[in-house]
């Protein structure tokens, strides 16, 4: 039996980036998403550095489609809100119903702390609240529900609790979810971390002896390190054991083959600072779990917080933990995504795993910025590393998979490290039909036209892609609302032009008409496809057999989803995620001032 996990779906939203493929290019690209903004006039700090890793409007939220009331919505701490559509769109990317996965579901979380309620309190009439509102004001605000509210929403029946550890809190989330699909608590596991403050635009007060940068740069590992910048970030993950999503024809993007997590104890100077021979000792435990010798790993995303101190003991810890098994220097490349984005608190280690996972994905190692000539205190040349500043190829040693290693840390002192390795080469997809029919469906009508768009450039843009594959996801992968449209077609070129122009010889448009307690309870058609054969003879045509499937779909009869591709043996893709309509979800202050968070 394997120990290896398999990493089937992400999501997040990043400074600067609300998608993957946007955090990929502004990686690949070395574009620095750390944004330098002037202060209001006339309210500049003495010691205040304007700068910070922007998120794209986390203030916006579809509360429709979660079904909360615009004011409920209101008081919600933005963090739970953007965990919970992350969430959502890590089981879509994985090719997964959330609501009729029918599999024993997970919920591991990591956040950081709120600020979102003592600004709401001070900024909104409490004697205007319901006793109903005030209390889901207060459970939506206590950072103890992040998972457990996931849970409730999607009815997911997993283990489901958060993890607080400061800044490696996401990735000890990650390894508990690990833990527990091994332990078989669960079947697939939702990890993750969040890490949002109330305004943008406010920037952090600089200390001395602090962790944040006096410029609002980030140079790990360089001789001008002087700390890191702070930065909004969620991301999530979502986990399976290897043999079952390769059982399952899912899209592995990475495997997991070993974590390991511990604690400095007092083995420190103070409470605040790290210990070199407790991080050694963590990434020695992940290296030997994964039963491999340190000089296959071709990359190590690090900590890397852009502090002398903490640079320089990071660096000896990695080189005590390979000196176990190889003597070699100068091999291994390092890279750091703070300079990237921003330091992300509780977020931080599932953003670096999930920058690790796309650079196995592409096979590129993005350049690290802000390093150019090495920190004093770091002895690069009698170690294995060095640092990567250039959108460099991973190439792949004879006979060795590509492998990295992953760290996190937290002041306190938890540790957390994780080897990762590229996914195993998938079987190719069984034969199909000729025709093929691929559904949509959203909760409004402008959701339904924007998932159309949506898909028309992904069929565009993946012809490589197996058109039977991209209906049995969209069909079995989806959860199934009340606006629908289907298509019927036999090509990549076919499908693309039809959606694109919503061409009415192939494209059928439909509001189910249904009550929804009925539906629920109403036995599906597992026969639809062979009695309407029966019905229509041998030699009935096979596109319209499927436009008669799809127009009882598109009605609202309850299907079995399954039956069109019976006896296929097809693969679960990573297709465009649902179209959220986020509108403005926030308590504007009684007067305009800056808040810190």
């Amino acid at each position: 039996m394997s120990n290896e996990i398999a990493i089937i779906g992400m999501a997040g939203r990043f400074p600067g980036a609300n998608s993957l493929d946007e955090f990929w290019t502004n990686l690949k690209e070395g574009i620095s998403q750390i944004s330098s903004f002037p202060p209001v006039e006339g309210e500049r700090k003495p010691g205040h550095v304007y700068a910070k890793g922007l998120m794209i409007d986390p203030e916006y939220f579809d509360a429709e489609f979660f079904g909360f009331s615009p004011q409920l919505a209101e008081l919600i701490d933005p963090q739970q809100r953007i965990f919970m559509e992350c969430c959502w769109q890590a089981f879509e990317h994985a090719g997964y119903d959330i609501v009729t996965s029918g599999k024993r579901t997970g919920v591991y979380g990591g956040i950081n702390g709120n600020y979102y309620w003592p600004y709401l309190m001070k900024n909104i009439d409490p004697t205007k609240l319901t006793f109903i509102d005030f209390r889901e004001a207060v459970v939506t605000n206590e950072t103890n529900f992040l998972a457990t509210r996931v849970s409730y929403e999607f009815n997911l029946n997993g283990p489901s609790f958060t993890t607080q550890s400061a800044c490696s809190a996401s990735f000890v989330a990650f390894h508990l979810a690990c833990q527990g699909l091994l332990t078989y608590d669960t079947d697939m596991a939702l990890a993750g971390g969040v890490s949002v403050g109330v305004q943008n635009g406010v920037g952090y007060d600089y200390y001395p002896e602090g962790v944040y940068s006096p410029d609002g740069e980030c140079h790990p590992f360089d001789e001008r390190a002087g700390g890191t910048v702070p930065a909004n970030g969620v991301g999530v993950v979502l986990l399976k054991r290897l043999e079952d999503a390769i059982a399952d024809g899912d899209t592995i993007h990475a495997v997991v083959k070993a974590t390991a997590i511990n604690n400095d104890g007092s083995r420190k100077m103070n409470f605040h600072v790290v210990s070199m021979d407790a991080q050694a000792d963590v990434i020695s435990d992940a290296i030997t779990l994964a039963d491999i010798p340190a000089d296959t790993i071709s990359y190590v995303e690090t900590h890397g917080m852009g502090t002398p101190l903490g640079d320089a003991m990071e660096i000896s810890a990695l080189t005590q933990a390979f000196r176990e098994t190889t003597d070699q220097v100068g091999f291994c490349p390092i890279g750091s995504i703070k300079p990237s984005i921003g330091h992300t608190a509780a977020a931080t280690g599932i953003l670096s795993l999930m920058k690790t996972v796309l650079s196995l994905t592409h096979e590129q190692i993005p350049p690290t910025l802000g390093y150019e000539k090495p920190h004093p205190q770091i002895d690069f040349a009698n170690s294995p590393f060095y640092v990567n500043t250039k959108l460099t190829d991973w190439k792949r040693t004879e006979g060795v998979p590509r492998r990295a290693g992953v760290t996190s840390l937290g002041i306190g002192g938890t540790n957390v490290h994780a080897i990762i390795e590229e996914a195993p080469q998938r079987p190719e997809s069984g034969d199909s039909k000729e025709w093929q029919l691929l559904v949509l469906s959203a909760k409004t009508p402008s959701a339904l036209e924007a998932a159309t768009d949506q898909l028309a450039e992904y069929v565009s843009n993946h012809p490589d892609v197996q058109l039977a594959d991209i209906a049995y996801t969209l069909l079995i992968g989806r959860a199934q609302f009340r606006y629908r449209r289907f298509v019927i077609c036999n090509s990549h070129e076919q499908a693309a032009q039809a959606l694109r122009e919503r061409d009415p010889l192939h494209v059928f448009t439909g509001v189910a008409n249904y009550d929804t307690a009925a539906v629920a309870s109403a036995e599906e058609d597992k026969n639809l496809l062979a009695r309407l054969q029966n019905e229509h003879g041998a030699e009935a045509d096979e596109r319209e057999l499927l436009i008669k499937w799809g127009q009882h779909w598109l009605s609202g009869t309850p299907v079995e989803r399954t039956e069109l591709h019976a006896g296929e043996q097809r693969h679960r893709l990573a297709l465009p995620t649902y179209p959220f309509e986020r509108k403005k979800c926030f308590v504007e202050p009684k007067k305009a001032e800056p808040v810190n968070g």
